[in-house]
C-alpha cells in the first residue's frame, strides 16, 4: 500500500511541477533546491506605476471581468478573485501566518516563505476553490448547512480519556461540515496505538480490530555505510555491476531495519482524529482529494469501514476536486485546468505544451 501510495504521489508531484513551471512564467516565484524542484510563489505588491493606472486598465492587467484591481496585488499560487477575497478578510489572511516547513530548502527572500506559497499546497487549492465568490452549487454538493463563510484552519476540541482536549486543526469547517483536503501528501499519517486509543470516544466510534494497523520503528533508520562490521577489504573484488553493490547495501539496511524495536500503531491517524472531531461536534466529515490519488480514497474507505454506527457512517463523505470542478465559475475552472490539471468528468486537462 505504501509503495503504491508513493508512486501515485510522485506522479502527481511530477505533473504539478511541470504545470507550475509553465504557469510561473511572468509571476514572482522561486524554485526549491530539491530534485525535482518545487515552484514556490511570492505575493506581488502594487508598484507606484500600478497605483497610477485608471480603473479601465484593470481589464488589460488580467483580461476579464472580476479581475483584481492594481491596488490589490496578486499571488501566483492563487486565482485572482480568490486572492482578492482573502485579502479582504483578516481571518482568511491569517492562514498565511504558517511558515513553510521546508523553508531551508528555498532561496532566501525578504519575506519568510509560507506554506500557502507552495505549488503543492493542498490548503492553497482548498482556498482557491472555497474563497472564490459565485459557486453556490458547491455548498449543496457538499451538504454544508448554514449560511456562514468557510473557516480555514479551524481548531477542534477532540475529547481525550484524561479529560483534556486535543486542539487539532481541521483544514476547513463550513457550517456543520469538516473538510480534510489532500493533494500530493504521501498519506494520512501514522501514530502510536497508545496515543490513538487515548481519545475518549475511540471505542464508541471505531471497531479497533478493523482499523488499519502498522508497526512504527522507534529507532533512527541507519544507512548501510554505518554498518562497518558488515564490510571487509581482505577478499573484496571489483564488481562490474553497480546493481549488485546496491542490492548488497540494501540487504544490510533491511536486516538492520528488521532488528529495530517497533511499537504498534494505526495508519490513517488524521482520518481517525477528524472522525472523532466530527463525532464530538455533531458534524459531517468529508475528505477532498485528487482523483489521481486512488490510494488516498482506499485509505479513507478502510477507516470508514471501521466505524460502528450507521448514523455516523452516513455523515462521512469523500469527493474529488474533479467532481467539484464543473460547479465552479468558468474562470476558476480554467485556472484549475492549467495550474493543477483538474477538470470535470468527460474533459481532458490541457497539456502544458498546448498552453497559449
Amino acid at each position: 500500500m505504501s509503495v503504491k501510495a508513493g508512486w501515485h504521489a510522485a506522479e502527481l508531484r511530477r505533473e504539478l511541477g511541470a504545470r507550475n513551471r509553465r504557469w510561473a512564467r511572468g509571476r514572482a516565484h522561486v524554485e526549491s533546491y530539491g530534485n525535482p524542484p518545487v515552484i514556490v510563489y511570492a505575493p506581488e505588491h502594487p508598484t507606484d506605476e500600478d497605483l497610477s493606472l485608471h480603473p479601465k486598465e484593470q481589464k488589460r492587467l488580467l483580461g476579464g471581468p472580476g479581475a483584481r484591481t492594481p491596488q490589490q496585488g496578486r499571488h501566483g499560487n492563487f486565482f485572482d478573485p480568490a486572492y482578492t477575497a482573502i485579502l479582504a478578510r483578516p481571518e482568511w489572511m491569517r492562514r498565511f501566518d504558517k511558515i513553510h516547513a521546508q523553508g531551508r530548502a528555498l532561496p532566501k527572500a525578504e519575506r519568510r516563505w509560507r506554506e500557502l506559497d507552495s505549488s503543492m499546497s493542498s490548503d492553497a487549492l482548498l482556498m482557491n476553490v472555497f474563497c472564490t465568490p459565485g459557486a453556490p452549487a458547491v455548498r449543496q454538493a457538499l451538504g454544508a448547512e448554514g449560511e456562514g463563510l468557510p473557516v480555514f484552519g479551524w481548531k477542534a476540541r477532540v475529547p481525550l480519556a484524561s479529560g483534556r482536549f486535543d486542539r487539532t486543526e481541521v483544514d476547513m469547517r463550513w457550517g456543520g461540515l469538516l473538510v480534510e483536503a489532500k493533494l500530493t501528501e504521501g498519506d494520512f499519517q501514522t501514530r502510536e496505538a497508545r496515543v490513538v486509543e487515548g481519545y475518549r470516544d475511540f471505542d464508541a466510534v471505531f471497531d479497533r480490530e478493523l482499523l488499519p494497523r502498522v508497526e512504527l520503528r522507534t529507532a533512527r533508520r541507519r544507512d548501510a555505510v554505518e554498518f562497518v562490521e558488515e564490510f571487509t577489504q581482505e577478499w573484496e573484488e571489483a564488481v562490474e555491476s553497480e546493481d549488485l553493490a546496491r542490492e548488497f547495501q540494501a540487504g544490510i539496511v533491511a536486516r538492520a531495519r528488521e532488528a529495530e524495536p517497533a511499537a504498534a500503531g494505526y495508519a490513517g491517524y488524521q482520518l481517525i482524529r477528524n472522525v472523532l472531531a466530527a463525532y464530538a461536534e455533531g458534524c459531517s466529515f468529508c475528505v477532498l482529494h485528487d482523483e489521481r490519488r486512488p490510494d488516498l480514497r482506499e485509505a479513507w474507505f478502510e477507516v470508514m469501514a471501521a466505524v460502528k454506527s450507521a448514523e455516523m457512517r452516513v455523515r462521512l463523505k469523500v469527493l474529488t476536486w474533479q467532481e467539484l470542478a464543473p460547479l465552479l465559475p468558468e474562470g476558476l475552472q480554467e485556472f484549475l485546468d492549467l495550474k493543477y490539471g483538474i477538470v470535470g468528468a468527460g474533459r481532458v486537462a490541457m497539456g502544458v505544451e498546448g498552453w497559449p
